[in-house]
């Protein structure tokens, strides 16, 4: 999890920090570490304040509760339980333990939007996934012809990029990377960190000469395949990429299956941008938590390609429910946020 922390404390002329931390890239050292390093000594009898349950097993570093008590931090203040196994209430235990003063969920709606892809994780077992769409004001995502660039302007493709920089990786299907040879990378905006990209293949048959294929020593490619791709294999092995088997229903790739293999790997959040068949599925199986729209002020008409495939809903009681969340202007487009109705 991405935990950040504060060492603070109490002066006449009101309070004052004196050490903050944030989880390193990679996951170490963790937040409450870096908080007390950059207090040093002024940590004793001061107050810690953090995001989340500090960690109380021994792992790549020893807890963190052990490190709060060592440095006389006199008072903690949490805002969420840890629901790891490892830690849930035991950090919080090591510190009473100690004498330190511990208040627990403070501010804790805000800290679970921030650690949803933990708590997802988890929890159920799968990342936090977003799904970001981009389309007309009729729901088309290319023409007849296939013509798709550009249908949104500048300013939403830039949020793409930034929203590409709060996920662990990028999703698409094998549809999209055939028709739009993409990078699914983050340029522009000063980030040198790269997602994970992830391409759902049943068949791994993807150009091996595209800008995936030919960039898989600079930002990872994980390939997510059915069974009866394992000739093709050996090639994108070759090539850089990994190769991960799925089961497969319904003829694809079964998106459970798939999300369960990059929680496994330790995936937190997922970006999906399509296609229009990866989309249905993930909505159908009710894996989509988070619907960012990008809705553009020109109308395609029927004979366009729809943002989304066939799901089989007969019924409006079936349909897969959101509520809006913000909406906002970018540019000449306008940008929606939906969260998964509980």
């Amino acid at each position: 999890p991405a935990v950040g922390a504060i060492v603070w404390r109490d002066t006449p002329l009101g309070p004052v920090i004196l050490g903050r931390g944030f989880t390193q890239p990679g996951g170490r050292p963790h937040a409450e570490t870096e908080a007390l390093k950059a207090a040093g000594e002024a940590a004793r009898g001061a107050v810690m304040t953090v995001t989340l349950e500090p960690c109380s097993h021994h792992g790549k570093t020893p807890p963190c509760a052990e490190a709060i008590v060592a440095a006389g931090i006199t008072r903690v203040v949490t805002a969420l339980d840890d629901p790891d196994p490892r830690v849930a209430g035991r950090g919080v235990e090591i510190l009473r333990r100690a004498g330190i003063e511990v208040e627990t969920g403070v501010m804790q709606a805000e800290a679970e939007a921030d650690h949803a892809g933990f708590l997802m994780r988890i929890t159920t077992g799968r990342p936090f996934v977003t799904l970001k769409l981009a389309s007309s004001l009729d729901g088309r995502i290319a023409t007849a012809t296939g013509e798709s660039r550009w249908i949104t302007g500048p300013e939403a493709r830039r949020a793409v990029h930034a929203l590409r920089a709060r996920h662990d990786a990028v999703m698409i299907g094998g549809g999209t990377a055939r028709a739009d040879d993409p990078m699914l990378d983050i340029r522009d905006l000063g980030i040198t960190r790269q997602p994970v990209r992830v391409v759902i293949s049943r068949r791994l048959d993807l150009p091996t000469d595209g800008r995936l294929a030919q960039t898989t020593k600079s930002q990872p490619l994980w390939l997510f395949h059915g069974p009866e791709a394992d000739a093709r294999r050996a090639e994108w092995l070759a090539l850089g990429a990994e190769c991960l088997s799925c089961e497969v229903s319904g003829g694809q790739v079964s998106p459970v299956s798939a999300l369960a293999a990059l929680a496994e790997k330790g995936l937190t959040r997922v970006l999906c941008e399509g296609g229009g068949a990866l989309a249905a599925s993930l909505l159908r199986e009710g894996m989509v938590d988070e619907l960012i729209v990008h809705s553009a002020g020109l109308a395609i008409g029927a004979e366009g390609t729809p943002s989304l495939g066939a799901m089989g809903i007969d019924r409006l009681a079936n349909a897969p429910r959101f509520a809006l969340v913000e909406a906002k202007p970018l540019g000449a487009d306008v940008q929606s946020v939906w969260r998964r109705k509980a």
